[in-house]
């Protein structure tokens, strides 16, 4: 059963260690809340400073505790290279409601190797009277005398 609705606001990223020699890397986001996975715009030719500004919306259930963050960079030939990846808390919005543009660390090997920003919102699921009533009496219909 879904508790909410998380709200991802991808801004950007700064310092990412730039994995083509040649060019500019053209990197791109895979976001991960559990099963649910979203995968952003490529910011091409954009390097270790891209800009995204793209929204995402996961559904949020219980025992939900981490935002997954994959960084890598998209290649017309061979296999996309792995830049590096940040883990989000998601508790704190839990309880906040909101946590405005933060930067998180991005790591590959343990090591650090730039930084993500992400803006969060979580929206709380209301119940209305009806879903209640749904929920109480399980589609019980009232049988005529």
């Amino acid at each position: 059963m879904a508790i909410g609705k998380l709200e991802v606001v991808l801004v950007g990223a700064k310092g990412l260690d730039n994995t083509d020699f040649l060019n500019n890397m053209d990197p791109y986001v895979i976001l991960t809340c559990r099963s649910q996975e979203k995968k952003s715009s490529v910011a091409s030719g954009e390097g270790s400073e891209p800009e995204w500004n793209e929204t995402f919306v996961f559904s949020i259930s219980e025992g939900v505790e981490e935002l997954f963050l994959k960084i890598m960079d998209s290649d017309s030939v061979g296999e996309d290279d792995f830049v590096g990846e940040a883990k989000i808390a998601i508790q704190p919005v839990l309880s906040e409601g909101s946590i405005p543009t933060t930067c998180y660390n991005v790591v590959k090997d343990e090591e650090y190797c730039g930084e993500i920003r992400v803006g969060l919102t979580f929206t709380p699921e209301e119940y209305s009277e009806r879903d209640c009533e749904e929920e109480s009496f399980g589609g019980w219909k009232e049988s005529s005398y």
